[in-house]
């Protein structure tokens, strides 16, 4: 039977150290050659392919935006980075980046579908079906005859959705809104194609759509009794809890006591056909 001896202490303690060493060296030719390898040209970022139903955005403008903000290449670039620098350009809305061996990337880029102007007449800012305030060039439109939302970005999609019940409440009286504004004291102003302003004041969703069909079912009557059409209409304030105060073109309130009692008149029958309707 052979028993074999421990090794001497020293004779451990060197095996160890050269295991050591060995596994250290390995590690620093990994480093070294994974570092040659991550720099090498061959993985530099080379093409980019860009998918998408795009309309307003180009190639040009992808490579003067995103571009200088691309580093790195197929192994270190940060694709939530990417995915930042491609979602800054003008009308994209978001953006998908995924990495294509050896040295590319594949981007599913989604636009803005704008739907009306947001702000003061001359902005550049723009809102999306989804209510979301974005900045683009309002130069690049096809459209002009989007409506103009007024009020607060935080209360853009209850604009939006606001505005997509007036509008088809409002198509008998023969105008489209040309813009809807949100005050600052909570109230909701509409101005027509026409020019007409409306101002429908705060409430309900429903309260605001009662005043809007009282006026709008019964303004032909009333139009007509002074001699006037539903077009002529200039003003209307429906914020009265019996009916609703108006203004119509050519039908002058200020100038003979004749007048301004026809005008009381006219008023006077708007809040009795308000309350019979």
């Amino acid at each position: 039977m052979n028993n074999t001896l421990p090794a001497p202490l020293d004779v451990r303690l060197m095996n160890m150290t050269a295991t050591v060493l060995f596994l250290g060296c390995a590690l620093a030719v990994l480093a070294v050659g994974g570092g040659w390898l991550l720099r090498h040209p061959a993985f530099s970022i080379g093409r980019i392919v860009v998918e998408g139903d795009l309309v307003h955005t180009s190639a040009l403008s992808l490579r003067a935006n995103v571009a200088p903000q691309l580093v790195g290449n197929f192994f270190t670039i940060d694709l939530q980075a990417a995915r930042r620098a491609f979602e800054q350009v003008p009308w994209v809305r978001q953006a998908y980046v995924r990495r294509e061996f050896p040295s590319g990337l594949r981007v599913q880029l989604q636009e803005h579908d704008v739907v009306a102007y947001w702000g003061a007449e001359g902005s550049d800012t723009l809102v999306n079906s989804r209510g979301e305030v974005f900045e683009a060039d309002a130069g690049d439109l096809e459209q002009d005859n989007l409506p103009r939302l007024m009020g607060t970005p935080e209360r853009s999609a209850e604009l939006l959705q606001m505005y997509r019940q007036l509008a088809p409440a409002l198509a008998p009286l023969g105008s489209g809104i040309d813009s809807l504004q949100l005050t600052g004291n909570g109230g909701w102003r509409v101005t027509l194609d026409s020019g007409a302003v409306l101002e429908l004041g705060s409430g309900s969703t429903q309260l605001l759509m009662q005043r809007v069909s009282r006026l709008v079912h019964t303004l032909p009557d009333v139009a007509q009794r002074q001699g006037r059409r539903v077009d002529a209409l200039e003003y209307a304030d429906l914020r009265h809890e019996s009916g609703y105060a108006l203004r119509l073109r050519g039908v002058t309130t200020v100038s003979t006591d004749a007048q301004k009692a026809a005008a009381l008149r006219a008023a006077s029958r708007a809040r009795r056909a308000g309350q019979n309707n």
